[in-house]
């Protein structure tokens, strides 16, 4: 019958990969959340993603180059380490991961065939994680007998965009702290430098949340356009709220209701754990509405302090999450003075303990030089009320009085 029920071709694929439909609508759910718009926008996700190279008949999957700089992977392993069905899942199944030397099969020379042969094919997203190191003429960093600035240069150039991964690819992170001596900085900065003007989306945090990525790859490959970008490039929808905006500790915030200790009565009762060195109020993402690990938690619902990793000025790299934000426990930043570290506070109290010594030193000169003896001399008879009898506001002794008149010559 032609009113008959039918299962689209798109459902049969989606079963065949053990995908419901059900999961399937929570996916793109996840991506527009992840993407900052509303779950009501998961309909419009799931027909983008329907009409997208998921559900095409032929074609070829969207080439992705994935390149690690001064990295320790570990943005890689966010977005690899995920459960089936998932956001990652279904985009693995979008896209051809052509190159990466953490997640591909192939080494050596044939990997890098295949790297080479993508960017001369040209049509591809560039995932560039880790920092960029020009210490010693790029040579801090080498990959297949080149510097890795080299490696850079090449894939961004004809990449259609490229997807700074993480704060160290976003500017330095951790190899961009003090003292830098590897000449770290950020994908951003360097592809300006050396003239390339390929678009770069910042996604940093460490690591960054692999729906983040998802979120980025969607707009690209099925939208075929960028995320809105705030002034540093990085999603708007994703990076202009801070973490303290969507916290769920924010009542005890505005209550007064802190957390002291670890440990505390305060801790068990779930209080603001700004005091111990919480960067929510500072720091701009929406981890707390994404969250992490398929949605099931995250930093402060776990009963840590956020510690500010997405924390990133991609035009600065010694404006960083590590040198802003540590000690992490501690309420303020540690103070740099040449190579010196300290804390406000001890500043603070340096300078009180100063002054009161002043005060001391001057106290015993004030009494050793007999300036303290007897103490000041006193007017008994104010001046203003001498001169003016009748209009005397005061009180006084007649002898007081004649005193007064006669030392004044009256």
């Amino acid at each position: 019958m032609e009113t008959e029920a039918t299962v689209s071709e798109f459902q049969n694929m989606l079963s065949a990969r053990g995908v419901s439909r059900r999961s399937f609508m929570k996916l793109c759910g996840a991506v527009a959340v992840a993407a900052g718009l509303s779950e009501l926008a998961a309909p419009r996700v799931a027909q983008a993603l329907e009409k997208s190279v998921i559900g095409a008949t032929k074609g070829k999957l969207y080439p992705v180059i994935w390149i690690e700089g001064a990295s320790c992977t570990g943005c890689t392993e966010s977005f690899a380490q995920v459960e089936t069905p998932d956001a990652a899942s279904i985009v693995l199944d979008m896209i051809s991961l052509n190159y990466s030397e953490t997640l591909s099969a192939a080494a050596g020379w044939s990997m890098e065939e295949a790297k080479e042969q993508t960017i001369e094919a040209g049509n591809y997203i560039l995932v560039y994680e880790g920092a960029v190191l020009e210490g010693w003429g790029g040579q801090a960093l080498r990959v297949a007998d080149k510097p890795g600035t080299e490696h850079l240069i090449e894939a961004a150039e004809k990449a259609n965009a490229v997807v700074a991964l993480g704060s160290c690819a976003v500017n330095g992170g951790w190899m961009g702290a003090n003292p830098n001596s590897s000449g770290a900085l950020g994908v951003q900065a360097f592809l300006k430098k050396a003239g390339i003007e390929t678009p770069v989306v910042n996604v940093p945090g460490c690591p960054a949340n692999p729906e983040w990525l998802v979120a980025v790859l969607a707009d690209v490959i099925f939208l075929e356009q960028l995320p809105a970008l705030n002034s540093e490039n990085k999603p708007a929808g994703i990076f202009d709220q801070t973490i303290h905006d969507n916290c769920e500790r924010r009542g005890h915030f505005e209550n007064g209701e802190f957390v002291y200790k670890f440990g505390s009565e305060e801790e068990a009762k779930g209080y603001c754990l700004y005091p111990l060195g919480c960067r929510g109020p500072q720091t701009k993402s929406n981890c707390g509405v994404v969250l992490w690990n398929n949605r099931r938690s995250w930093c402060v619902q776990s009963g840590a302090p956020c510690i500010g990793c997405c924390e990133a000025n991609p035009n600065d790299p010694g404006q960083n999450w590590v040198e802003v934000n540590t000690p992490f426990y501690k309420r303020h930043r540690d103070l740099r003075i040449g190579d010196w570290m300290v804390q406000p506070g001890t500043i603070a109290l340096g300078i009180t303990g100063i002054l009161a010594a002043a005060l001391v030193v001057h106290g015993f000169g004030m009494k050793l030089t007999g300036r303290m003896d007897g103490g000041a001399d006193f007017e008994k008879v104010r001046g203003w009320d001498a001169k003016h009898p009748d209009k005397s506001i005061g009180k006084y002794d007649e002898a007081d009085l004649k005193s007064d008149d006669k030392k004044e010559g009256r």
